[in-house]
């Protein structure tokens, strides 16, 4: 799969077929729309193409407003985000930078200077709300208008829904704010993970015997944040289990920074450069700033044996299961 930031140059420029979106989390709603596409691109012999956005215009109008707290909380970052798409067969992504000039844009030269002229598209299918150009004045019925005009077709992806509820990256981070990790993999159709590079910290955990794998957070508002019992892919042939620490570490810095902090019950080898995946199984707490490092250390270890006994009850559970087969 090919990412451009930004649309392409003309030399990489393709004729394809179409989906405008954030895309975060990439849930079922999304994968069906994304099949569509593939199966169109397929049928006309084209690419399939996805144009996303980074940052996501709701944060970039908030952070306009000085007011972050109006943003979306994240569900995915953009390696998760493309990692799905991939596995969608989807053959281009254009991270579109969203900008004052981009936000900008009037619906027409959205369609000229973006979708004709940039993007070669000769099918688009996009969501039944979807809007487009400046002021968001550009409706799925003026998309319509704008591929005959220009020779592309354009078709409204229907609703998709769970159990009668509508598949939705806000019912998403719904289920991950209550900790609701079975709905979560319900309307993602797979468990909730974030994965990275295990980069070097500050070492600390070392020094209170809880040494961590790091997973840098690029956004500022994860979709969930506290303690949980994890367990990590990449490392072994079977994940390995663990509790995990989501957030801004409030009793050590107090830089703002977002670190996803994994301690591996029962597996000490170096990491660092590996790229693993933290998949969220149950949450113990919320984060919280202790007194001093001693209080914080017997939180750690509290933490850790109700992870050792989640994990416990899951082997005796499964044990059980197979005994009654």
């Amino acid at each position: 799969m090919k990412v451009f930031r930004g649309l392409p140059n003309a030399a990489s420029r393709a004729p394809c077929a179409l989906t405008i979106g954030n895309f975060d989390g990439v849930h079922r709603g999304h994968q069906a729309l994304l099949a569509h596409v593939r199966d169109a691109a397929t049928k006309l012999g084209v690419e399939a193409a996805v144009m996303t956005f980074e940052p996501h215009p709701r944060e970039f109008f908030a952070r306009l407003a000085g007011d972050l707290s109006r943003s979306p909380t994240r569900i995915a970052n953009l390696r998760d985000k493309l990692q799905s798409l991939s596995n969608a067969g989807i053959d281009r992504v254009i991270v579109e930078h969203f900008s004052a000039h981009f936000a900008a844009m009037s619906p027409e030269d959205f369609v000229e200077k973006v979708l004709v002229e940039g993007l070669h598209v000769k099918w688009l299918m996009v969501g039944e709300d979807f809007c487009y150009g400046a002021k968001r004045a550009g409706n799925v019925a003026r998309l319509i208008e704008a591929g005959k005009k220009y020779g592309f077709h354009v078709e409204a992806m229907p609703t998709v829904t769970n159990e009668g509820t509508r598949i939705s990256s806000s019912a998403v981070r719904a289920a991950l704010a209550d900790s609701n990790f079975a709905l979560a993999a319900q309307l993602l159709g797979h468990p909730y993970a974030i994965s990275g590079h295990v980069t070097h910290g500050k070492k600390l955990g070392r020094t209170i015997g809880f040494p961590t794998l790091n997973l840098r957070i690029a956004h500022k508002r994860p979709a969930l944040s506290g303690i949980f019992v994890v367990q990590v892919h990449g490392l072994a042939e079977q994940p390995l289990a663990g509790v995990a620490s989501l957030g801004v570490r409030p009793t050590v810095e107090d830089s703002g920074r977002v670190l996803l902090e994994t301690y591996l019950l029962d597996y000490a080898q170096q990491c660092y450069g590996k790229v693993v995946r933290v998949e969220f199984l149950k949450k113990l707490r919320d984060e919280e700033k202790f007194v001093d490092l001693p209080t914080l250390t017997a939180a750690i270890e509290r933490d850790t044996e109700q992870a050792r006994e989640f994990f416990k009850a899951r082997e005796a559970l499964a044990v059980s299961a197979t005994d009654r087969i």
